[in-house]
Parts: structure tokens; C-alpha cells; sequence
């Protein structure tokens, strides 16, 4: 019989990831309107820089508070195995924001909110599909760090003598 922790949908781990994956989401959503505003890209430009700078919070996070990794000793093979789940779920993030909006933008044109007292307004169209996109990325993010990212699983140790 299995331990609770050892599950790989437990609520303990569950919910530190989800507190986690929140605070990464806002660093994106923040460093994604920053990008757009400061160097004039495109929304599909923006999303994945934007996930490259959360995904340094996150693994800092993650790597702190949730799946009971803090004492691993092993961040260096952590921080590889991160990195590479990280990109699939770039990946993830991208096609799941991107693709939605497209789709959106056939029949409709982007909603805005303006915000009050201020010159700036929030493309609404854009933070939903994003959100969304984020919804698929944390479902990949969660089950592949869980289960391969702070897990022994001897893939690091076969890696680095490939690449010797």
C-alpha cells in the first residue's frame, strides 16, 4: 500500500502547487503586459518571454514549498528536469492562450476594461485566453514535476553521462 504523499493527486501538494502556480500566473500576467507596453511586440510574442520570467519564480518556489523538495540535495539535477517540463508547458501555454484567441478574434473583436483614474487599459480578450492557457499548463506542469521533476527517477545521471 502506498503512502498519502506518494499520490500523485494529493491535496497537501495540490494545494501548495496551486498557491505556487497562482503566484507564478500574476508574474506572468504582470511581466507579459510590461513586455507587450515596454518593447511593442505582438500578444503571441509576449506569452512566452513572460513564461520564461515565472518560470524562475516558480522553480524557486516549488522547489521551497511544494512536493516536500526543500531538503532534496539535489537541486542542480532538479533545476535541468525543471527546465525541460518548463518548456513543454511554455509550449503548452503558448498554443492554449494563442490558439483560443485567434479563434476568438474570427468572430469578435478584443475586449478592453479600462482601468479608473488611469491612461491604461487591460485587453481582456488577451488575459482570458492567457488564463486559460495557463489552466492546461499547470495540469502539465503539476503531473510532470510531480512525477519527474523532484522525483529520483535516475533520467538526470543517465543525461549527464550522454552529454560527457
Amino acid at each position: 500500500m502506498s503512502k498519502p504523499n506518494s499520490k500523485l493527486f494529493n491535496k497537501k501538494d495540490l494545494l501548495a502547487y496551486f498557491l505556487i502556480a497562482g503566484t507564478g500566473a500574476l508574474v506572468q500576467l504582470v511581466a507579459g503586459g510590461l513586455i507587450k507596453d515596454w518593447f511593442e511586440v505582438t500578444y503571441e510574442e509576449s506569452i512566452l518571454p513572460a513564461y520564461y520570467i515565472s518560470l524562475v519564480v516558480g522553480f524557486i518556489l516549488t522547489k521551497l514549498f511544494a512536493f516536500n523538495a526543500r531538503q532534496s540535495q539535489q537541486t542542480r539535477r532538479e533545476m535541468v528536469k525543471f527546465l525541460m517540463v518548463a518548456s513543454f508547458s511554455g509550449f503548452v501555454t503558448w498554443f492554449f492562450s494563442v490558439i483560443p484567441y485567434r479563434a476568438i478574434n474570427q468572430f469578435a473583436s478584443d475586449f478592453y476594461w479600462h482601468i479608473p483614474y488611469s491612461v491604461k487599459k487591460i485587453n481582456l480578450t488577451q488575459v482570458l485566453t492567457t488564463i486559460n492557457g495557463m489552466g492546461f499548463s499547470f495540469l502539465s506542469n503539476y503531473v510532470l514535476h510531480k512525477s519527474f521533476t523532484f522525483k529520483s527517477s535516475g533520467f538526470y545521471d543517465r543525461f549527464k553521462d550522454l552529454i560527457r
